[in-house]
């Protein structure tokens, strides 16, 4: 259906109303059916959540102190207002304004068609600069976030690859930190595990999801798809629906990014430890990441908090990666439900070998606690930040079965 149409058929003239005649009268008197009025409900609310949409849109782009977020704002309320007020409640316009403005504005050229033009015009405009806002690479960054990450393939062996800008800082409290971009090499071939990590910051329903790989003689690495915020700038669930941020990767040390969470932010971080995955997998889904930081680089993207947040992307890759046998579930989107998800497809090991009985959910939350692990641990206690870092590591991953590749099970059989 065209918008002429629809608005043609929500808004029906109102030339009756002033003609006069007795059997106009009579028929604008026949009770409407029950089946009309839900439709004009529905179309109501249509028009009343395009209208906040629009707003919000406005206001989370422009921000309170521009006067075009207020110009805007008195625009399509002004015109929602009138169209609606002309088409569904005439006498109440009659009751609150003086006779003379109420006439003006019912009878005025002011016809519920023509309000419903101005109005679509007015939002048509507002959705078409919506769509319009592009991301950028060039802005006033806050620096956490200040580098892209990129990466070579040795020439000789594609399995190494040379990271620049690991992000290794040492936090001093949540905002402040010393700066450390590093380079790093990792073989992928040496790949020997997949650890999940949810962060805790806004109740049991939502975590920041991150993926740490594991290496056979190396220490992990943490990737991380998070906003890139800019300098002045907080994070807004509302505002992540409205293009406010653009998506960034991280790969750091796992000293910087979960320390920065559970020790210096005070968030209730988890690790879960993926079983029943083959190198290929656990390497695909490593490669992933190479292929997300190459279209980055080579061209922004907005971060959603519903379509491209850091834990439905994850799956979206995950889910590619493993042929598609990850079954779809409410609590991709839950992120704090995820570990409970991966239970229940049995993707978490379940117990250590010495412990006859497989864990519950609630020992797994138990067990896979990190901030009773690394209370008072000083990332800073050690000048050679590597074995700082190693050490780090192994405290957050104390008391948990670390698992095997199902490739080198078989191996080892």
């Amino acid at each position: 259906m065209s918008l002429r149409n629809f608005f043609s058929k929500f808004l029906s003239s109102r030339k009756a109303d002033h003609s006069g005649s007795a059997s106009t009268s009579n028929d604008a008197r026949r009770p409407r059916s029950w089946r009309h009025h839900i439709v004009q409900f529905l179309l109501i609310i249509a028009l009343i959540l395009s209208a906040l949409w629009l707003l919000m849109a406005v206001w989370y782009q422009l921000g309170a102190t521009s006067p075009m977020t207020w110009l805007a704002t008195i625009f399509i309320i002004g015109s929602l207002t009138a169209l609606l007020s002309n088409r569904y409640w005439p006498k109440l316009i009659h009751k609150v304004l003086p006779k003379s403005v109420a006439k003006t504005v019912i009878n005025h050229h002011m016809s519920s068609k023509w309000l419903a033009g101005l109005y679509a015009a007015i939002w048509l405009i507002g959705a078409g600069w919506f769509v319009s806002l592009s991301p950028q690479q060039d802005r006033d960054w806050q620096p956490e976030v200040s580098q892209r990450l990129s990466y070579e393939r040795d020439a000789n062996n594609p399995d190494l690859i040379t990271f620049t800008n690991i992000r290794n800082f040492d936090w001093h409290t949540s905002e402040d930190a010393t700066e450390r971009w590093e380079t790093r090499t990792v073989d992928m071939s040496k790949l020997s595990g997949v650890d999940i990590i949810n962060s805790y910051w806004m109740g049991p329903l939502i975590a920041h999801t991150l993926v740490s790989f594991r290496f056979e003689d190396e220490r992990p690495l943490s990737f991380s798809l998070e906003i890139r915020k800019e300098n002045g700038e907080s994070f807004s669930s509302l505002g992540g629906l409205f293009k406010r941020y653009e998506l960034s990767l991280i790969a750091a040390e796992e000293r910087d990014i979960i320390y920065t969470r559970s020790n210096a932010r005070g968030e209730q971080v988890y690790l879960f430890p993926v079983s029943n995955l083959k190198q290929s997998e656990v390497k695909s889904l490593f490669e992933s990441y190479l292929t997300v930081a190459d279209e980055l680089n080579a061209e922004p993207a907005w971060y959603n908090t519903l379509t491209s947040n850091c834990t439905n992307i994850i799956f979206y890759m995950a889910r590619i990666i493993s042929g598609e046998r990850l079954p779809w579930d409410y609590r991709i989107w839950a992120s704090g439900w995820l570990p409970n998800y991966l239970y229940e497809i049995g993707m978490l090991p379940k117990a250590p070998k010495e412990e006859a009985q497989p864990w519950s959910m609630d020992t797994w939350y138990e067990r896979a606690h990190i901030n009773p692990k690394v209370r008072g641990f000083d990332n800073q206690s050690n000048v050679d930040a590597s074995a700082n870092s190693s050490e780090f590591s192994t405290q957050i991953r104390q008391d948990l079965p670390i698992p095997m590749l199902t490739d080198a099970n078989k191996i080892a059989d």
